[in-house]
């Protein structure tokens, strides 16, 4: 599966080098920080971002995702990787 569409279910989504999550004090709200670039996070975006430890492939990410959250997994799944595609395009996540 490309990067417009997400990771593939046995692709492990990571940050590369240069790109961290951070907390903020002042506004106390998570950021994911990239050179010259940042993106405030809601607590979903930073829990399924928190959850990329490079690792974990995306299914493994995505049932982690659903048992933290009492989620069912097939919409943590497709939520998440809607999310990362939108990360991977602007290069914020790779997939390996």
């Amino acid at each position: 599966m490309s990067g417009l569409q997400g990771p593939a279910d046995d692709q492990r989504p990571y940050m590369p080098r240069g790109v961290r999550l951070r907390w903020c004090d002042v506004r106390k709200a998570w950021f994911l920080l990239a050179p010259e670039r940042a993106v405030k996070l809601d607590a979903i975006g930073s829990a399924i971002l928190t959850a990329l430890d490079g690792e974990r492939d995306f299914a493994a990410v995505a049932a982690k995702l659903a048992a933290d959250f009492n989620a069912p997994q097939e919409q943590v799944a497709k939520d998440a990787r809607a999310f990362l595609a939108d990360l991977m395009r602007r290069r914020m996540v790779e997939a390996a």
